[in-house]
């Protein structure tokens, strides 16, 4: 049993790699961190009596997923759970600066998610059996400034997977998205003392607690997990805030910048 992971190198990645590791599964791990990717093959090879290999590249590229595909096929690997978890972040006012790393998301978290998922799903479907699992965001359901493209992406990321599980479940393949809240990774580069604070209080999750959840549902075949109170209530609150007050907050957080009226 064979499981890649996308952006496994570290944080969830990683974690998805340590839990599946002790189930038992052969681990294929892909970064784009090639010192980071060694240093987890090496950690995990010593850690659990696996196979544990990684494999160096840009997910982030337009041709990836068929790159990545086709560098499986060619080693006869398919593997039995695909964890599509690689994923990128910034917070800010979007503009003409930001078109290289706003397409580099759009790559990473739409094109080589549905490529990926529809790549190896196929080949799943002939088998009869496997695991899809998309890492989405609570942010799918939170369209406010300053993650504007990252909100759109996990939006996007959320209805793919719910769809596709539907296509997909007839020929015995699970499809499975997790929409997770705030997790302790360095994905939002928090400053250690305001991750901990988060933690303590629950309004932050440990990545150990977030993929238990993930592979539970994964492995009952539920199609879409939200995990953590907060999924319940700061969506709802969003949504309730009058459209001027989402103005005068956003202005308020960047005061610093010059509006144009």
């Amino acid at each position: 049993m064979v499981a890649l992971i996308t952006g496994g190198s570290s944080g969830m990645g990683l974690e998805f790699a340590r839990q599946l590791a002790g189930k038992g599964y052969d681990l294929l791990l892909v970064s784009n961190r090639e010192e980071e990717l060694s240093a987890a093959v090496a950690a995990l090879s010593g850690q659990f009596p696996v196979k544990v290999e990684g494999h160096f590249q840009d997910l982030a590229l337009p041709d990836a997923a068929d790159a990545l595909f086709g560098w499986c096929r060619a080693r006869g690997l398919l593997p039995d759970i695909l964890v599509n978890n690689a994923g990128m972040f910034f917070f800010k006012e979007l503009d003409g600066a930001d078109l290289d790393r706003a397409q580099a998301m759009l790559n990473l978290h739409v094109t080589t998610v549905t490529r990926l998922s529809i790549l190896f799903g196929e080949a799943m479907k002939r088998r009869g059996s496997g695991h899809i699992l998309i890492v989405s965001s609570m942010a799918a359901r939170l369209p406010v400034p300053g993650i504007t493209l990252y909100a759109a992406t996990k939006a996007y990321l959320r209805s793919f997977g719910r769809s596709f599980s539907y296509e997909l479940r007839p020929y015995g393949v699970g499809v499975t998205t997790v929409c997770p809240a705030a997790v302790a990774t360095p994905l939002y580069r928090l400053k250690p003392e305001l991750m901990d604070i988060g933690v303590k209080i629950r309004l932050i999750h440990t990545p150990e607690w977030l993929v238990r959840r993930s592979l539970r549902a994964m492995f009952h075949r539920r199609r879409v997990v939200s995990p953590s109170l907060m999924n319940v209530w700061l969506p709802l609150l969003i949504a309730l805030l009058p459209a001027p007050l989402v103005q005068w907050i956003w202005e308020k957080t960047t005061k610093n910048r010059k509006f144009a009226k």
